[in-house]
């Protein structure tokens, strides 16, 4: 199987338009672009808070001049 390419995407989108066009277009992309909206969100929110790594068997904190 081949990657899709420019020209079968313009097919898929022409089918598409054809199928939903005008009743449900506009839904349609509205939805898209809140799922793109809230991928990008998510992906901005893990740049901004990234996972700490559990610490590793040996480190442990032995200092114990803090309470």
């Amino acid at each position: 199987m081949g990657r899709i390419g420019l020209p079968e995407l313009v097919v898929i989108f022409v089918i598409v338009l054809l199928i939903f066009w005008p009743r449900k277009l506009p839904d349609l992309a509205r939805g898209i672009g809140q799922a793109i909206r809230g991928f990008k969100e998510a992906a901005e929110d893990g740049e901004d808070h990234p996972q700490a790594k559990p610490p590793a068997a040996g480190d442990h904190n032995t200092d114990r001049t803090k309470a």
